[in-house]
C-alpha cells in the first residue's frame, strides 16, 4: 500500500486539485454563466505564489514555511477577486457563447502578458519553487482540507438566499429580476467566487509542481476544466468533484492501456496522446445520453435517502 501511494502520490493530489478546479467552473455556472476564465485565474494564482516564494520570501531555510503558503493563497485570492470584479462587471453582460469567447480572450491575454514579462520568466517560466513538504503525497494535507472546505461552502451556499438567487438567475434571468433579484450583482459574485478559488488552487499548485509557466493557463485547460463539469454534472457541486477526479485520472488510465502488449501502434499512440480528442468524444456522448451529467440531484437523493426516510418514519410513529 505504501508503494502504491508513493508511486501515485502525484496523481492522487492532482485528482483533488482537479475536483476543486471543477468547482471553480461550477460556481459561475450556478448563476447561468458559461465562464472559461478559470485557467487564467489559476495561472495568475500560481504566478503570485511562484514570484513571492522565489523573489520575496527567500530566507526561509530548507523547508518552506506553510504559513507563507497560506499567505500566498490569501494574496492570490485577493488579487484575483479584484480582477474578477473589474472584469466581470462589463463582461458578464454577455451571455452564452459570447461570454465564453470573452473569457477565453481573458485567458489568452494573461498568457501573452506572462510570456512577455521578465518577472514571470517569459516563455521559460519560474523554476525551483520551494517546497513546504518533502513528498508530493504530503500535499494532501493542503489539498484535502481545501476540497472539504470548498464542498462545505458550496453546500451552505446552495441552501441560503444567495445560492437560491443564483439558481433563480440560471433558470430565468428575467423572472429573477422581476422578483427583485439583482442579476448583475449575483453574476459578478459567483464569477468572483470561482476566480478566487481557482487562484488559491494555483498558488498551491505552483509549489506542488515546482515550476510554473504560461502553459498552465491555456485554452486547452479551459476545455479540460469545462469537461469536469459537463461530464460530472452541472446541477450539483458533487458533479464537478466526481468529474474532476475521474477525468484527471483518465489520462493515466489511457496511458496504461496504450502500453498493453498486442495493441496496434496507432491505437496505443491515440490512447496515450489523444486526451483532448477523447474528452471531446466523451462530452458529445454525455450530451446525448446524459445531458445533465453523470451526477444529478435526483441521483444523490436516491443514493442518500436516509434523512427523508428517518423523517417519514417519525411521522408514521
Amino acid at each position: 500500500m505504501a508503494d502504491f501511494f508513493n508511486t501515485y502520490g502525484f496523481l492522487i493530489v492532482s485528482m483533488i486539485f482537479g475536483a476543486i478546479l471543477g468547482i471553480s467552473i461550477y460556481l459561475p455556472l450556478m448563476a447561468g454563466q458559461l465562464s472559461l476564465a478559470t485557467p487564467g485565474f489559476y495561472a495568475l494564482g500560481g504566478y503570485v505564489a511562484a514570484i513571492l516564494s522565489t523573489k520575496v520570501f527567500t530566507n526561509t531555510g530548507s523547508n518552506y514555511p506553510l504559513a507563507l503558503v497560506f499567505l500566498e493563497m490569501l494574496i492570490a485570492g485577493i488579487i484575483s477577486g479584484i480582477l474578477a470584479i473589474v472584469l466581470g462587471i462589463p463582461v458578464l453582460r454577455l451571455r452564452g457563447i459570447y461570454l465564453a469567447i470573452a473569457t477565453i480572450a481573458w485567458v489568452e491575454i494573461l498568457r501573452i502578458i506572462a510570456l512577455n514579462l521578465e518577472i514571470t520568466g517569459g516563455a521559460v517560466g519560474i523554476f525551483a519553487i520551494p517546497q513546504p513538504f518533502t513528498t508530493q503525497l504530503a500535499y494532501l494535507w493542503l489539498a484535502l482540507p481545501l476540497l472539504f472546505l470548498t464542498m462545505l461552502f458550496l453546500y451552505r451556499l446552495e441552501n441560503i438566499k444567495i445560492g437560491r438567487a443564483f439558481n433563480a438567475i440560471r433558470a430565468d434571468e428575467l423572472a429573477a429580476a422581476a422578483m427583485g433579484i439583482n442579476p448583475t450583482y449575483h453574476k459578478v459574485l459567483s464569477f468572483t467566487f470561482g476566480a478566487v478559488l481557482a487562484a488559491v488552487v494555483g498558488a498551491v499548485s505552483a509549489h506542488f509542481l515546482n515550476t510554473w509557466n504560461s502553459r498552465q493557463g491555456t485554452f486547452d485547460s479551459s476545455i479540460i476544466f469545462l469537461a469536469f463539469v459537463l461530464i460530472g454534472g452541472s446541477r450539483t457541486f458533487v458533479g464537478p468533484v466526481v468529474g474532476g477526479i475521474v477525468l484527471t485520472a483518465l489520462p493515466e488510465v489511457l496511458r496504461a492501456l496504450g502500453g498493453v502488449n498486442g495493441l496496434p501502434i496507432w491505437l496505443g499512440n491515440f490512447l496515450r496522446d489523444g486526451r483532448l480528442i477523447i474528452f471531446g468524444i466523451l462530452i458529445v456522448l454525455e450530451t446525448i445520453f446524459y445531458p445533465q451529467g453523470l451526477i444529478t440531484p435526483e441521483l444523490i437523493k436516491k443514493l442518500i435517502p436516509f434523512k427523508r426516510r428517518s423523517s417519514l418514519s417519525q411521522v408514521d410513529s
